[in-house]
């Protein structure tokens, strides 16, 4: 296996989600949580630009005033004005905007009205109204380090490093909605991962190849039609069936009985999909939201009413190689339309919320070479369910000089809209009510009245 693939799968390949824990003893089970009382199939994708995505890059200011004070200060880093793809919000933002040039997909689907943009959003603990306010509240740690950053976004709880993400929250809340006990309600293209972890349940990884199903170890099928393949997993079936008196090794046998179980049904269930009409890129992103979308497309087989997947591009870090960016935006917008369009296909666009997240937007300022770390950044949203065509939250002026929203001459911007409020927005259309938001998003309380009558962004019907 390529040293990825064997990093992503070797953890919990095929594992099983909810009888992992609950197999020996009933341990770390959140208190007074309840489910909500849902109907119906929803799904959320979580996808991660890995780095830090230059989003003022992303999302152009292309008027001639403000793009003159955007040109201005990311000097070498500006993308010519004649190249800006045009959009048109439905509600004016005081400045005409724009696209980067390699996202013409993008450009389409939110004039479409099934894309929208929120502006300026990042980790907070509190409200940070200006560079003086900055000095006076609490911060998340250690801003501009990636690890905690992308850490921060995935937990939602950026006042101290945490291993467990408002994913993982989000599953064990609703996780009696789906029946089947042996898959995840969280599935994962990039394996074992933050935002999916939680104290009672496991992501279930997958691959974006084949039938995506993964044993606990790879063997190929070469050789006499798979003959090795089939050794080995007899051996282990046979092992399986032993009776153990040890309830450790029978907790073992259990646990490699239930993940064999797990990778037969979901790979022939992803195996009897047809194919699709829509035809996908041959590109790291696209691959994995075309397996999303066969998962998808499975969920009745699989006993699935609720899915959290979660998938990742990396590349994003150009401090000295900033026509990478260009290539990303390319890889990004491609296959967040393609994967549209087969949502449009199997008719459940209103069904499924795309979301991008990073560990941070990157500074206005040139480096020389590329663009370093920054705050606060432009996130995209897309489905049928979001109220589309629309720039959310507060797209800043993007001057350095007295910018009550600069921590500093290199361009890092004061977020003006939180991750709570955004995520908050996700769980609650995703069926979690009320009362337990602040459980999976510990902070919300200090940017949104839970219970209010008004959403805490409004990107979502």
């Amino acid at each position: 296996m390529k040293r990825r693939n064997f990093l992503k799968y070797s953890a919990c390949a095929g594992m099983s989600s909810q009888t992992i824990l609950t197999t020996l003893v009933d341990l770390c089970k959140a208190s007074a949580i309840t489910s909500s009382s849902t109907t119906g199939y929803k799904a959320l994708v979580c996808v991660l630009l890995n780095g830090g995505n230059d989003s003022f890059n992303t999302l152009i200011p292309r008027g001639t005033s403000e793009y003159a004070e955007y040109a201005t200060t990311r000097s070498d880093l500006a993308i010519p004005q004649a190249n800006i793809l045009p959009i048109n919000p439905i509600t004016p933002i005081g400045k005409d905007m724009g696209v980067h040039p390699n996202m013409p997909q993008v450009q389409q689907l939110f004039e479409n009205g099934n894309l929208a943009f929120i502006s300026n959003v990042g980790t907070l603990i509190e409200p940070i109204l200006d560079n003086v306010d900055y000095g006076n509240k609490a911060r998340p740690q250690k801003l501009g380090s990636h690890s905690d950053q992308r850490e921060q976004w995935m937990t939602s709880f950026p006042q101290e490093s945490s291993s467990l993400g408002w994913g993982g929250r989000t599953a064990e809340i609703l996780s009696s909605l789906n029946s089947n006990a042996n898959i995840s309600m969280n599935i994962s293209l990039e394996g074992k991962n933050i935002f999916q972890a939680s104290n009672a349940l496991l992501e279930y990884s997958i691959a974006n190849d084949g039938n995506g199903a993964k044993l606990i170890d790879e063997v190929d099928s070469y050789s006499n039609g798979g003959f090795l393949t089939l050794l080995r997993n007899g051996g282990v079936d046979s092992m399986v069936e032993e009776s153990y008196l040890n309830v450790f090794e029978q907790t073992i046998a259990n646990i490699t009985g239930s993940s064999l179980e797990a990778s037969a049904l979901f790979g022939s269930a992803i195996a009897a999909v047809p194919p699709f009409a829509t035809t996908f890129s041959d590109n790291n992103l696209s691959e994995d939201l075309s397996m999303v979308a066969k998962t998808i497309a499975a969920r009745t087989t699989l006993n699935m009413n609720r899915q959290i997947f979660f998938v990742s591009l990396g590349g994003f870090d150009n401090h000295n190689n900033f026509g990478r960016h260009s290539e990303l935006m390319t890889e990004v917008s491609t296959a967040l339309g393609e994967f549209y369009a087969v949502l449009q296909e199997m008719g459940v666009e209103n069904e499924v919320t795309t979301f991008t997240i990073s560990d941070f937007s990157r500074t206005l300022t040139s480096n020389g070479s590329g663009s370093d770390h920054a705050w606060g950044g432009n996130a995209m949203v897309m489905g049928g369910a979001v109220k589309g065509r629309e720039i959310y939250g507060s797209y800043p002026d993007l001057y350095i000089d007295n910018n009550p929203l600069m921590t500093n001459s290199r361009g890092r911007f004061i977020p003006t809209t939180s991750c709570d409020e955004y995520f908050a927005e996700l769980v609650s259309w995703f069926g979690v009510s009320d009362g337990d938001i602040p459980y999976i998003l510990p902070n919300i309380g200090n940017f949104y009245s839970v219970g209010s009558t008004t959403p805490p962004i409004g990107f979502l019907l």
